[in-house]
């Protein structure tokens, strides 16, 4: 189990960009954006663009939360989820309602192996609305599993399903539960 456990945590960082947070325009922090949607392994270049941003420091409050959780996006993704984490917090230090941080950070949580903070990151991200709700009941499902929460984590993947029938993984996780009846 917990082989499919880490291969179902994987595909939940392997999403394009978790959830970015988008920027309208031309300009760093939307090169930064762009990068943190695109399914490309970021180059060490790539996160020049968000540093870039705030160095030019034009930036409004929306603009510079959104970097912030796009640059935590890449450095996940180039797994440093230190760095990614302390740019979530940022994010949600400058926006407590910002969805995307706390889904994201509750990916990074997932890659920590810390299930209980990630619980409550997907539990912050459903209840501000995340654009992603699929990726935070399937991210919860994951820290329910862990926990030994079976029930809770079958009803979090088919919730997954439901908002993204698209998407193949939450069904495939399903397909290792067996439902019976009480009795």
């Amino acid at each position: 189990m917990l082989r499919s456990l880490a291969l179902a945590a994987g595909c939940l960082i392997a999403v394009p960009g978790v959830a970015a947070v988008t920027i309208i325009g031309q300009s760093s922090a939307r090169m930064c954006f762009e990068a943190a949607e695109s399914p490309m392994r970021p180059s060490p270049h790539t996160l020049d663009y968000c540093d870039s941003a705030f160095a030019e420091g034009t930036m409004d409050r929306h603009d510079t939360v959104a970097t912030h959780v796009n640059r935590g996006i890449l450095r996940m993704r180039r797994d440093d989820i230190a760095a990614g984490v302390i740019d979530f917090d940022a994010a949600i230090a400058l926006d407590p309602d910002q969805a995307e941080a706390y889904l994201n950070k509750g990916a990074a949580f997932i890659r920590l192996a810390d299930h209980r903070g990630a619980l409550a990151l997907f539990n912050d991200a459903i209840e501000r609305n995340t654009r992603r709700p699929a990726i935070a009941y399937y991210g919860r499902g994951i820290a329910n599993e862990e926990l030994g929460n079976a029930a809770a984590a079958f009803r979090d993947y088919r919730r997954a399903a439901e908002l993204d029938p698209d998407w193949a993984q939450p069904r495939a996780d399903l397909r290792r539960f067996r439902v019976r009846g009480r009795g």
